[in-house]
């Protein structure tokens, strides 16, 4: 949802951008006023639209990540699953964003509302003349003008030529219905409420529609028009979904606009920048989109991987012990293997991970043996038992926290104790990088063992290690 946000409000900044720089002074106003609702919705939409042709404009090593797969001459040992949990306060946190989010929303609807309720009012609480399928509001003990719906509201006080020239500029809101445009970015405001853009969107589209009503109603009476809107400041009711006709700050903007010489068609042309800004919005939602399911393809890997690498280490057992591969074997293995590649395996890729299946240490003759386990009577489940003690008694349990991590979080450990019995070659996968080297500090801390033996000599045994971090809400 966040990520949806971000990219909604950053297609808004582009659009906001192009129309201040390049429409903003033109004086094609239906054009800018299209503009404005149609980049408004189009800045909501475009982040849903996901175009597979797309996807391919970035290059498929720059986006997709698969977790490596350990086939090679030596089987690792797969130990017992580590358990670890911790408690992620940030889980507490995000809640309290969500419970400001719908605070900001419920005040936003509650101004939203009075507004509302304060035009119910005007109209019931002052005297109403039905014209065609206009109401015309008298306003008592007023010079306010302005318009809403079909209703116009007028303040008594006006004289009768100022009265005359408003209503001909109210009828051109009514007409063209700008009262729906202003609704809809209210309704905007009470749900993205944060985001500063919706009132600046409702700000330039409020100004394009002074300019409309005002190019319409200045033909009928020029001089009468510039000595209503120049007399003096009248304050309008301020309610941001309704259109005043005297305003005191788009005064000024409005007199420069009736006295702008009109655009040149050409400048029509200007409006076209929107088709290569949507085409780029288009290819990087749909990009960032397939790198996030990417991602969540290599996460969901990872979680299996402990028992797609158990699988493999049984079949290499069984076809070292009987020297050949059965049909049924072949094709198990294949399918492991199946689970690890996007595209799936070619023939001589299939074959060469079969040639190099040798003996696997999974039936070492003699362990590694952790410090303290040498009396042991089971040394390899004291192995097990000492690495998980470890784990559990130095992993950090309030990384999940201070990462804003939730659920189950599996990571999965390789690593070696060399002829010396000194760790080496660790390596980590992890859906997050802190993870990664959480888990390889905590390995490179194990203490120097016994090497295990083969044929009386000391050998490099590799180790799969498993962890399992849980994180509780």
């Amino acid at each position: 949802m966040a990520h949806y946000i971000i990219q909604a409000i950053a297609f808004q900044l582009f659009f906001l951008i192009v129309y201040d720089v390049f429409l903003k002074k033109e004086t094609f106003f239906n054009w800018n006023r299209a503009y404005l609702l149609i980049t408004a919705i189009l800045s909501f939409v475009l982040p849903f639209i996901k175009i597979e042709m797309f996807k391919n404009i970035v290059p498929q090593q720059f986006i997709i990540t698969l977790p490596d797969v350990i086939i090679g001459k030596q089987n690792p040992i797969v130990l017992d699953e580590v358990f670890i949990e911790g408690v992620n306060q940030a889980s507490s946190f995000s809640w309290s964003w969500m419970y400001l989010f719908y605070l900001g929303s419920a005040i936003a609807f509650s101004i939203f509302a009075y507004k509302l309720i304060k035009i119910i009012q005007l109209i019931y609480g002052n005297p109403k003349q039905q014209e065609s399928n206009l109401q015309i509001v008298s306003l008592k003990n007023s010079r306010d003008a302005f318009s809403f719906f079909n209703y116009i509201f007028i303040g008594k006080q006006l004289a009768n030529e100022e009265r005359e020239t408003i209503l001909m500029h109210e009828l051109v809101h009514v007409k063209q219905k700008h009262s729906f445009d202003m609704l809809f970015f209210e309704i905007l405001r009470v749900i993205f409420w944060f985001n500063p853009f919706i009132y600046m969107y409702q700000n330039r589209i409020s100004v394009v529609h002074e300019f409309l009503a005002d190019a319409e109603a200045v033909k009928h009476n020029k001089a009468q028009y510039y000595q209503n809107l120049l007399s003096q400041v009248f304050h309008a009711e301020q309610v941001s979904f309704i259109n005043p006709f005297f305003k005191e700050s788009l005064i000024k903007k409005r007199i420069v606009m009736l006295q702008k010489s009109k655009s040149k068609q050409v400048q029509l042309l200007r409006y076209a920048l929107l088709i290569p800004m949507v085409f780029g919005m288009l290819i990087y939602s749909s990009c960032s989109d397939t790198t996030q399911e990417n991602e969540v393809t290599t996460t969901s890997l990872s979680k299996n991987d402990s028992s797609i690498l158990e699988n493999i280490a049984t079949l290499k057992e069984s076809i070292a012990a009987n020297g050949e591969m059965t049909t049924e074997e072949e094709k198990a293995l294949k399918t492991l293997l199946m689970l690890v590649s996007e595209n799936g395996l070619n023939e001589p890729f299939f074959q060469d991970v079969v040639d190099r299946a040798e003996i696997p240490f999974g039936v070492i003759e003699h362990v590694p043996v952790f410090p303290g386990c040498e009396n042991a009577e089971d040394s390899r489940k004291c192995f097990a038992q000492s690495i998980s003690k470890h784990v559990g008694a130095n992993f950090n349990s309030k990384l999940g926290e201070e990462l804003g991590l939730k659920g189950l979080q599996k990571i999965s450990v390789f690593f070696k104790i060399d002829k010396n019995g000194n760790i080496t070659d660790a390596k980590a996968r992890a859906p997050h990088e802190q993870l990664e080297m959480e888990a390889l500090r905590v390995i490179k801390m194990l203490p120097k063992m016994t090497p295990g033996m083969q044929d009386g000599k000391a050998v490099n045994v590799p180790y799969y290690l498993p962890i399992k971090f849980e994180i509780n809400e």
